[in-house]
Order: structure tokens, then sequence, then C-alpha cells
């Protein structure tokens, strides 16, 4: 890597997710996104000018049903604990209009033109974003629980894991290894 080296003063601020997978029972896996941020020094406000104490400054949480077997959004909650300004919560209801989208190639930026600028809240559609890849994952681990599930087809690969990745690009070896690996088994 390089070698620039960075001076690290006192820490003045965080920002935490954390995703989470649930079983959702009949086929469905239920994802859970926190988003957290937390000023950790006393700032001025910038309209009032008042001085705050270090506090939060963002708890936002996302839950989404996903139906496993289209990888669709059933259903989306949304909660703010902690959001800087009472007009932040007018936001929630617009992650209403990702139900019935799947989680497929394009989903990035169909949720940025659903929730992008003022059709939205750049801290959800941050959580949203992040969640993608962790609902992959999520879902990859529900249907990998028993040997018989985990087993993954063609298209499945083709649709969910082809060229995600520098490592599963088309043209890479673990690509072929799955691939090979799969034409075996429909020879047998």
């Amino acid at each position: 890597m390089g070698s620039l080296e960075l001076r690290k003063g006192d820490k003045i601020h965080t920002r935490n997710m954390e995703i989470s997978t649930y079983d959702g029972g009949d086929n469905h896996i239920i994802v859970e996104g926190q988003l957290r941020d937390d000023r950790l020094v006393s700032t001025y406000h910038h309209i009032s000018g008042k001085k705050r104490p270090p506090q939060n400054v963002h708890h936002m949480i996302v839950r989404m049903c996903i139906d496993c077997a289209s990888l669709s959004i059933k259903e989306v909650s949304v909660e703010m604990p902690g959001a800087p300004n009472e007009e932040c919560g007018q936001t929630a209801e617009s992650l209403n209009k990702l139900e019935g989208i799947r989680i497929v190639p394009g989903f990035t930026s169909r949720v940025k033109k659903l929730l992008g600028g003022t059709r939205g809240c750049l801290h959800l559609t941050t959580l949203v974003l992040a969640m993608a890849p962790a609902i992959m994952q999520g879902f990859w681990a529900f249907r990998s629980r028993t040997q018989n599930n985990g087993k993954i087809s063609t298209e499945m690969v083709e649709k969910y894991l082809l060229n995600t990745c520098w490592v599963w690009r088309k043209e890479g070896p673990l690509a072929e290894e799955l691939f090979k690996s799969l034409s075996e088994e429909s020879d047998t």
C-alpha cells in the first residue's frame, strides 16, 4: 500500500452500521439494518448557533422482508429513534417504494432513482444500499443451512453471483470451478 502517514487526533465522529439477517419463515428472511452517527465532541448548531453536547445524531433502523424464491422485497419498515430534525420522520414512508423490487443487478441505480435527493433521506438510502450485499449474504446463509438447499443452479450463479466482483468474474478461476462442478452434477 501507499506510504502516506496520517496523524490522527481526537476522534470526533463515528458512523456505525450493523446489518443482521433472520429466518422469517415460509422461505423468507428478515434483514435489519441500523445506522448510527454519533458526534463525540461538543458542536454548535448551524442555525441557532447554540452549543450542543456530544450526542447521537442519527439512529435509523430499516427492516425488510425478502422473499427467497424471487429475491424481492415484500415489506419494509422504518424506525427513527434518533434523527437531527423532527421533519426527518416524514421520509420514513419513502422506503415503501422499495416493496416489490428485486435484489438483482441494477438495484443500486433503481434505489437512487426512487429515493435519491429530495425524494428521500440520504441516511436511509445509504443504509438500504449497504443492506443489499448483506441481503445476498443472508440469502446464501439461509439457503445453505442444509446440504440440498445449499446447491445452486447455473441460472442462480449467472443471476446473483457472476461478475459481482473481481473474484467472481466470468473468466476467473472460481467461476470456472463452479461451472465445472455444476456441469458434473448435471451429468450425473
